[in-house]
């Protein structure tokens, strides 16, 4: 059985906290080791401890602080992504003003209001005009097999909108945006029931 993962393109500190209190709200499991600015870790070891995970979906960071070009986050996100035992359920793409990168397409993004909206957002969370997001860490997706790329503002911060003092609720609705829209809802909250 393959891994359902989710993986979020942001680790620093505010990010890791948003999104673990997402992936509780979600009954989740977050590779929290996985955090960093940049990512502390390699792909590989990203790889243990998702399967040492004890439920799907199991939710991980990557983070290249910043490196316009192929930096830590985004290696690991390719090994990750390209692993036999490793199914991705979706990507969140983290917005940052990151300059001199291609962006990813994304399929559809959330606002900092909380709405799902087609195309890109910026990192406050507000709709831009563009169907790509630009950030440090989303250009490899593009190379990747990825079923759905979700845009996002910076997470745990747009303004306040997504503190975790509040739930983080955009980072919330993010991940739940996959997990329904991956068609494994069902099968995620039986085997978590078990």
């Amino acid at each position: 059985m393959k891994r359902k993962v989710i993986i979020v393109t942001d680790g620093d500190g505010f990010a890791k906290r948003a999104v673990e209190t997402a992936t509780t709200k979600i009954g989740g499991r977050c590779i929290s080791k996985s955090a960093g600015n940049p990512t502390p870790i390699i792909g590989k070891e990203i790889v243990d401890f998702i399967k040492e995970a004890k439920n799907d979906p199991v939710v991980v960071m990557v983070d290249d602080r910043g490196h316009n070009r192929m930096g830590k986050g985004e290696l690991a996100l390719e090994y990750v992504a390209r692993h036999p035992d490793i199914e991705i359920l979706g990507v969140i793409a983290v917005a940052s003003n990151t300059h001199y990168v291609n962006g990813v397409e994304v399929d559809f993004s959330i606002t900092a209001e909380g709405k799902i909206v087609d195309g890109a957002v910026d990192k406050f969370g507000e709709k831009t005009d563009k169907k790509t997001l630009f950030g440090d860490t989303v250009d490899v997706l593009g190379e990747c097999n990825i079923p759905l790329i979700i845009g996002i503002g910076d997470i745990g911060k747009m303004n306040g909108k997504d503190d975790c003092e509040i739930g983080a609720p955009i980072i919330t609705k993010a991940l739940e945006e996959v997990i329904n829209r991956s068609g494994s809802k069902n099968e995620v909250v039986k085997k978590n029931k078990r």
